[in-house]
Parts: C-alpha cells; sequence; structure tokens
C-alpha cells in the first residue's frame, strides 16, 4: 500500500505537536544567590554593608552612611528577576536594572520625600517618570513582600505581591549589564533580600 500521500499530512500534525510543546521547554528560574554567601557578587562601596543572615542578604549601612551596591558579577539580556524583600524604618534602595541608571525603586525616595517602591528611577535624568499603581495597599512593610521585575528591552513590567503594579518603556536603557542591589548614601539604613532568582528570557 502506498501511503506517501499521508506524508505531508504526519509532517505537519509532528510539527504542530512540536510547537505546542515548546513553553514545556521554556527557560526555568536559576537562584542568582545562594542563600550562604556573596559568591557570583561584588560590592561597590563598602564591603561590610553587605552580609548573609538567616538565608537572605542584609544590606546595612553604619554612622559613616556611605552608599555601597551589590552588583552580580554576571550580566543579562533580558530576564524576570523574582525575588522577596523585607525593610522597616527609612530605607532608600531598589534594584539596579543593567546599569546604575536604570533602578526599581525600593522605599523612600531621597528627592520626594516619599514612598516609591516599585516605581522606577531614571538616575541620568534624575526623575521618576511614573509612579507605580495600587503599591500603598499591596506593601507590607517590616513584612516579606515578594517583587517580580521582567526587563524585556525597555520594558519594565513589576509586580508586587502577586498584582502588576507597573508597565513602563524607558528610552535609556543598556541591551546588557548586572542587577545591583543598593544601599543608598546620605542615611543610615537596613534592608534584607531573598529568594532571588532569574529567568533567562
Amino acid at each position: 500500500v502506498d501511503h506517501s500521500s499521508t506524508y505531508p499530512y504526519v509532517m505537519k500534525k509532528s510539527l504542530l505537536f512540536l510547537l505546542s510543546a515548546l513553553p514545556l521547554f521554556a527557560a526555568e528560574p536559576v537562584a542568582i544567590f545562594n542563600g550562604n554567601n556573596l559568591d557570583g557578587w561584588t560590592a561597590k562601596g563598602p564591603e561590610s554593608y553587605w552580609s548573609v543572615v538567616d538565608g537572605a542578604i542584609v544590606g546595612k549601612s553604619d554612622a559613616k552612611k556611605q552608599g555601597s551596591i551589590l552588583w552580580t558579577n554576571e550580566s543579562y539580556q533580558d530576564f524576570v528577576l523574582e525575588a522577596e524583600f523585607r525593610y522597616t524604618g527609612h530605607v532608600d534602595s531598589g534594584f539596579f536594572l543593567r546599569n546604575e541608571s536604570e533602578q526599581i525603586q525600593i522605599g523612600i525616595s531621597g528627592s520626594l520625600k516619599r514612598d516609591m517602591t516599585c516605581s522606577p528611577y531614571i538616575g541620568k535624568k534624575g526623575i521618576y517618570p511614573v509612579e507605580g499603581v495600587g503599591v500603598s495597599t499591596l506593601l507590607k512593610v517590616g513584612e516579606w513582600n515578594q517583587i517580580k521585575i521582567s526587563v524585556k528591552g525597555k520594558k519594565y513590567i513589576v509586580t508586587l505581591n502577586g498584582k502588576q503594579v507597573l508597565d513602563y518603556t524607558t528610552d535609556e536603557a543598556l541591551e546588557k549589564g548586572p542587577i545591583g542591589l543598593q544601599v543608598h548614601p546620605g542615611l543610615q539604613m537596613e534592608i534584607q533580600f531573598r529568594g532571588l532568582k532569574l529567568t533567562k528570557l
């Protein structure tokens, strides 16, 4: 029996199956903090401001109130960063995205003197171009908060405790760079980060 006429149909079905299965092979989140030490990270500023306590990265300044940024040694292009953060009192921190000018804020803005958590700060312009929506009702000061930051090209999408609070497109982003955690100069503060993991897009 000649089955040659069925080959195109079989090939088409096989191709459709493979395409439908592609999401099953999507990249998985990879831990970028091992929970034990700061291997894979390098401080710009006082190294003593950074430590690991009970499985969390602790950024804590002293009376000198110097600034320090803890950078990943690896650079990333497009990614989704997931993490938890916790703080009490007056902090000015955030996640630097691929360079020191692009940041998702955590805590009190030094310039605006109010909480701008989950809002983008563009250092080259010295502005917050937009503000995260509904953050005040979602943010749990003194407790662990879950944040997810999607960085694709120049678009930033931020989710706080399971709800999207930001969709912003910048015009300043670099194509590739490391991720940084901040202790801001000019104040004595403490912030904790844990569960940091990254999915490359």
